[in-house]
């Protein structure tokens, strides 16, 4: 059953290194972030399960110890998931994107409460199909821990990456109450094709953790919910 969650954005400008002069304006949400994945380990799960939003070869499971990296950002900086230090497990399998953050958040955290893995979802995945999985995932331990990444819209500002689009705010208002309320029935209910229209690349995470949450029974706190650079970052924690 699903113990504990925490909720994350997932842009590379998270790790200093790859923010570089930048890093300081998101230090606070850098902050939230770290304070979100301290419930986790105080929860003492038997596994962490991170999510993300993930391109096609990224997708499904990634094993811990697999290797991510932020070297086509021009940072040469390699992570990995979990703290075991073994070999990659699958040859030329990397993590995406949004795990490789998450790894990088595990390894600021010196986490060690737990066997860890990883699974790509594939940002088209219908909610019934995310809803599903989320279900399984609860299933797979007696105390299961998810560390849920994804952004909001970017959409907010004229200069975000999508533009501007008067439906971003309202969709990120109703996101960000959602989480910071445990509200399983309102994030399943997250329209995928607005979603979409407005570059939400964590809705398809988020409805796999509304799966995982059904009867689990936790309430949630929101840690952060702003808008910098135009796209809706969410930090939470559900115990």
């Amino acid at each position: 059953m699903l113990v504990a969650a925490a909720v994350c954005p997932c842009p590379p400008l998270l790790v200093p290194e790859v923010a570089a002069g930048a890093a300081p304006e998101l230090d606070t949400l850098r902050a939230a972030c770290l304070d979100a994945v301290a419930v986790l380990a105080a929860a003492r799960p038997d596994r962490l399960v991170v999510v993300g939003p993930a391109p096609e070869d990224g997708r499904g499971t990634h094993p811990q110890g697999t290797a991510g990296s932020f070297r086509s950002l021009g940072v040469d900086l390699d992570v990995r998931l979990g703290q075991d230090g073994s070999r990659d497990r699958e040859e030329g399998r990397r993590l995406p994107q949004s795990l490789a953050v998450a790894a990088w958040l595990l390894e600021r955290t010196r986490w060690a409460t737990s066997p860890v893995e990883g699974l790509g979802v594939g940002e088209p995945l219908e909610a019934a199909r995310c809803l599903e999985d989320g279900r399984r995932l609860a299933d797979g331990a007696d105390r299961v821990a998810l560390l849920v990444m994804g952004d909001g819209s970017a959409c907010r500002t004229v200069k975000a990456p999508g533009y501007l689009d008067e439906r971003a705010e309202p969709f990120d208002a109703a996101v960000a109450e959602a989480l910071g309320a445990a509200d399983t029935g309102a994030l399943a209910a997250l329209d995928a094709e607005l979603a979409a229209e407005l570059k939400a690349a964590g809705r398809a995470p988020w409805q796999v953790l509304a799966g995982a949450g059904e009867s689990a029974g936790l309430s949630g706190q929101l840690l952060y919910g702003e808008a910098p650079y135009g796209v809706g970052y969410f930090v939470a924690s559900w115990s």
